[in-house]
């Protein structure tokens, strides 16, 4: 059975693809979409994870999400709903989410269970956010989380700035670019594009990347691969465009499909480049 938050999004996102729903109430399911799928988890060690048990009333009554915890081995307390987390060391209450650090012994802290990478790393929880805005949280997030700064300190200390440290890379690394931010987006809404598949992509569409990959092959010179991949980063600019209208829209399959078109593109990309170091 789905987690309630994963059941609210899928169930948000079919409405938004209702066709006689008008364009402002699809607006507002989006909305709630996107607050929804910054709640949802990200991947940390098992040993920093808390299982959560819920239970519900019976059927015909009002339904009430009651959540509690039990301890895995995290030395940190974690609950759901408006329950605290609170320091491992010196067990003050955090108010802040997502924490790195105790405002009062100034330890970090273990990654929290329930952050996705754009609450993580401060950014909008939207496909064209703000690159430069990313950056400068990564690099703060990480002059403060590199483990070289815990050398001294405890082994826990050390453990929890690796993993936070580690975190902060993929979180960074996975919405840098667009292809995986997209894809990391629909993740959040429980729908993923499988690796080496070809079955939902156009016949022409497909013999058309053929022939761009016949061209680049057969570049005689820096000129003719660079052409190439001017054309190349034009596709994907417009392919930009039109993947954040369909998220924006709520048109998740449309999204989907224009995400498995931007792979090819992203692919061919990365080809022109090595091309290019071959004749320098």
């Amino acid at each position: 059975m789905l987690p309630l938050k994963s059941w609210r999004i899928v169930s948000a996102s079919r409405a938004l693809l209702h066709p006689n729903w008008p364009m402002t109430k699809r607006q507002c399911v989006y909305k709630a979409v996107t607050c929804s799928a910054q709640c949802l988890s990200t991947s940390f060690p098992k040993e920093d994870i808390w299982e959560s048990n819920t239970n519900f009333k019976a059927p015909g009554k009002e339904r009430k999400l009651i959540s509690y915890t039990n301890p895995v081995s995290s030395p940190r307390n974690y609950c759901t709903g408006q329950d605290k987390l609170s320091c491992w060391n010196c067990k003050q209450t955090l108010d802040k989410t997502p924490v790195f650090f105790c405002m009062s012994c100034k330890v970090v802290q273990p990654p929290e269970e329930g952050t996705s990478y754009f609450k993580l790393l401060d950014c909008d929880y939207t496909f064209t956010l703000d690159t430069h805005k990313l950056q400068r949280s990564y690099l703060q997030l990480q002059r403060s989380l590199h483990p070289d700064n815990f050398s001294q300190k405890s082994v826990k200390e050390q453990k929890y700035s690796e993993i936070q440290s580690a975190l902060v890379n993929k979180a960074y690394k996975t919405l840098l670019k667009p292809l995986s931010r997209g894809l990391y987006m629909l993740e959040l809404e429980g729908m993923r594009i499988e690796e080496g598949t070809d079955s939902g992509a156009d016949s022409g569409f497909l013999m058309e990347l053929m022939e761009i990959n016949e061209a680049l092959d057969e570049a005689q010179t820096p000129e003719a691969a660079n052409k190439i991949g001017e054309d190349t980063k034009g596709k994907l600019a417009d392919l930009t465009k039109a993947i954040d209208a369909a998220l924006l829209k709520g048109e998740l399959q449309a999204a989907k499909a224009l995400l498995a078109q931007m792979k090819y593109y992203a692919n061919i990309e990365e080809k022109v480049k090595e091309k290019l170091s071959e004749f320098m």
